[in-house]
Order: structure tokens, then sequence, then C-alpha cells
């Protein structure tokens, strides 16, 4: 193990945060020279809070099965490019999930059973960015190839991951993107306060480096049909993610300024990036309503702060959860307690319990408000309190209620692949589809979900595609897609 005695004498402790003051006023990620720089000082002891457990239980808490006690010993011995290889090792792009995942590893971890758990997320974060800057991650491009193809549809991490997975074992891939730059959501949905793009940048060179081709500004479905990639190449693999937005059909939703979140932070992220927004959504001045609670929500939150709303209301259908985890949680399932991330350090008011009934206008047919009823659980359905309702002001309103599964669509009819009960596309123990050589993996196949299990399929499902084309595969065993970790 590590430290033999550092989970008793060190306390968890995590890297502070810049300012709220100054990091409201810049797009800049909220750690002082980016996340992993931040935790250097204090990484190694947190390392060593690791007891190396003969059952690691964080290992069932994370989809990539991650080596958590591996690379937590050797941050604690000071050898970090042993520690990127075994994090590399599981994990395609650390830098991502070390930023954007809840770390579900935490939870799990065996001394959070009756104290603070090891900060694996911060520990992982600090190595990837560690060996960036030490010149430890550099291109593995193939040492032969296969001459078979694939073309993958969609760049977000699941198949970035099936890409960088594919094109390592020899074979010829595309990466197909409707948008104009790849990265999915991690470039055009995650606010630069969260993950600056360079860290998206830096992987796609590295993936070109090796051999991957990236095709963006091509509407897979439209530009090119679905049944034209299956002709053209070996196998196709959707990742396009679950893009299909949750939306609230109640009176006035028809109004001006009532948008999803993912029209709102897209335009947001090329401000950022120095880029041209025509008729870009904006919250300056405005009083702001966001309706959802999760991450979405944060995201549009710290958005909203950093482009000067008059006020900012989070409304969350769902009870304030609590501050520790409920009876009906235990170790090491995820628990559902009240979490705050850096936006809600930042401003805004989160509103629970609350239903909105009805949006209301101005004479020009644009939002000025929304009327909403305080609920409550009955027998598992939600109940309006009598005599609750109530209208607050909004000049600007954003969905962020999450997705319904992929779009169905254009190039899912053009290939024909079946859905399941929940819409989402039905794949086999190997990620094929009911069509031969078409996969499917990530949120496309699986619904909304985690960054972590979004990378987890992909490369699981690489490892189906490569059996597909060559009989077997060298590549690591793929985990079924029913296959569920210990937390929930």
């Amino acid at each position: 193990m590590a430290d033999p005695k550092g989970f008793l004498t060190t306390p968890r402790e995590v890297a502070g945060r810049r300012p709220v003051d100054e990091r409201v006023n810049d797009w800049k990620e909220v750690y002082p020279g980016g996340a992993g720089k931040a935790l250097l000082p204090i990484i190694g002891k947190q390392a060593g809070r690791c007891m190396d457990c003969g059952i690691p239980f964080c290992h069932s808490g994370c989809p990539l099965g991650n080596l958590i006690p591996e690379w937590n010993d050797l941050v604690w011995r000071d050898d970090w490019t042993g520690a990127i290889e075994r994090l590399h090792a599981t994990n395609n792009f650390p830098e991502f999930t070390g930023r954007l995942c809840p770390a579900p590893c935490e939870p799990a971890c065996v001394l959070g059973i009756n104290q603070e758990p090891v900060t694996i997320k911060n520990v992982e974060v600090a190595i990837i960015d560690k060996a960036w800057e030490a010149g430890d991650v550099r291109p593995q491009p193939p040492e032969w190839l296969t001459g078979k193809t694939i073309a993958v549809v969609g760049s977000g991490p699941a198949g970035l991951a099936v890409a960088q997975q594919l094109t390592r074992a020899g074979h010829t891939v595309a990466v197909y993107e409707r948008a104009d730059a790849p990265g999915g959501l991690l470039r055009y949905g995650i606010p630069e306060f969260k993950m600056e793009k360079i860290q998206v940048e830096r992987r796609i060179q590295q993936m070109k480096e090796e051999g991957t081709v990236f095709r963006s500004g091509v509407n897979v479905g439209a530009d090119v049909t679905g049944t034209q990639l299956k002709q053209r190449y070996d196998a196709v693999v959707i990742a396009t993610g679950a893009t299909a937005a949750r939306d609230l059909p109640v009176p006035g939703r028809e109004f001006g300024g009532i948008h999803q979140a993912m029209e709102f932070l897209p335009q947001a992220n090329r401000i950022a990036l120095g880029e041209t927004v025509d008729d870009q959504i904006v919250a300056t001045g405005k009083d702001v309503i966001i309706i959802g609670g999760g991450d979405t929500g944060a995201d549009c939150l710290g958005t909203a702060i950093r482009q000067g709303a008059r006020s900012i209301t989070q409304l969350e259908i769902m009870p304030r959860p609590s501050d520790e985890r409920p009876a009906g949680q235990p170790w090491p399932t995820y628990p559902m307690i009240y979490r705050v991330a850096s936006a809600h350090e930042e401003g805004g008011e989160r509103v629970y319990a609350v239903s909105t009934n009805e949006f209301v206008a101005d004479a020009e047919g644009n939002v000025s408000g929304l009327k909403l009823v305080e609920v409550e659980l009955v027998e598992g359905r939600f109940t309006p309190v009598e005599g609750s309702e109530r209208e607050i002001p909004a000049q600007l309103v954003l969905l962020a209620m999450g997705f319904t599964g992929p779009e169905r669509e254009g190039f899912l009819e053009q290939l024909e692949v079946e859905l399941d009960e929940r819409g989402n596309v039905k794949r086999d123990k190997a990620y094929q589809t009911s069509v031969s050589g078409v996969f499917a993996c990530g949120d496309a196949g699986r619904g909304q979900s985690l960054i972590v299990w979004a990378i987890a399929e992909g490369r699981s499902c690489a490892a189906g595609v490569d059996a597909f084309l060559t009989g077997s595969s060298t590549l690591p065993t793929p985990i079924p897609p029913t296959a569920r970790p210990l937390v929930v």
C-alpha cells in the first residue's frame, strides 16, 4: 500500500478554487492554473490515504474499472510515469473524467464507510495533467494496418474512445461529426470554466497522429446516408449520444425566450472561444429561470452568471436531498445527497419540490414569467400542494431536464436498426445492433448517462467491432451493455 498510516493521520483535502469574484469575470477553469496543477502540493499525501484494500470496491464504483489503488501508490512514491501508464491502461481520456465525472468511485471507497473517502478524482486529474506537462502522453500508432475500415458517427467521449481503440488495433477509422469541429458535447456543451478546450484539442491531435481521420461538418443522415456508410465501410459505429432533449409541454411553451439548454450552452461556448454567433441567446440583464437541477442546469447557471444575468433561479421537481447518505442508499452505492457545484457557489437560488404549470408572456409574445406550484410525493406521484401557487418573473427560461434518447429520424431510420423499449439503439453483448456490421455505444444505446460509462462502452464496443472484423480481439474484454456497477 501507499502510506500505511495515511488513512489514519491525513485528513481529506481538495484543491481550493479561485475566488468567486475573480472567476465569474472570465471563462477559465475555476481552479488556479487548472485542476491538476492546483492539486500538486497536496496530492501525494492524499494518494497516501488509499488503503490498498484486499477488495477495492472503488473498482466496482467505476465503470472503467480504473486501477485506483495502483496509481495511488505510484503517486505517493512520486512515480508519475508509472502512474499515467496504469491510468491509461483502463481510461483513454482521464483529463475528461477527472474534470467532469461525478466520481462514483469515491462513495464506493472502503475508507468512506466511516471516514471521508480518498480524493480519487483529484489524484486522477493530477496524474494526467502532469503527464501532459511532462510529455508523457504520446501518439501510439499501430505497427501495421488490417485493411479494414470503420465509420464512427459521433465524436463525443464514446465515439472518441471507440475510434482510438480501433485505430490502435490497426483499423482505418473515420469519425463523422456534424458540428464544425470534433468533440461533441465535450467541445460545445461543457463550459470552459469546467473544462478548457485545450483538453479536447490535444487529444484530437494525438488521435490524428495515430491515424484516426476526422470528418467534421458532415451531417450523417443528410449529407451522407446511413446506407451509404454501411456500403462504404466494413463496420459502422453509432456513437451519436442521446441528443433528443426532454421538453416541457405546458401552456405558453411556444413563447419567445424559452430555450433548451443545448441551444444556449453551445452558443456561449463559441463566444468564449472567440467565435461569433448571430442572434445569440444571452442572459445579460435578464431574470433567468433554469428548469432542471442536474449538471446541465448548473452549467447554465455558471454561464448565465458570467453573462451578467439580473437574477437566476434553478427549479427542481424533486425535494431537496439530504446532506448525509440516506439510509436506503448504503455504502457502496452512489448516494443522492445535496451537492454544491462550483456554479452554485457563485450565485443563484435553488428551489426544490416545485412544478411549472404555465408560462406567462408580455404583449410581444415573449416570456415574462412562469407560474409554479409546490409539489409533494404521494404514493410515488407528484401532487400539488394546495394554496402554494405563485408567479415568478423570467425573460429567459432554459430547459435542462435531460434527454430522452438518440434522435431517431434520418440516420437511425436509414440503417433500420431496432430500438429498445426506451427508444435507445438495441445491442447484443458485443455491442452489435440488429443490423450486421452496425454497432452502438454510449448514450445512443444506453440512454443519458455518465461520461465514464460513455468511455467504458466505447472501449468495450471497440473489442466487439475488432472481433467482428478479425474473428478475435486483443482489445480489453468488453463489459456487457447490461452490466451495472454497484452504484445506483
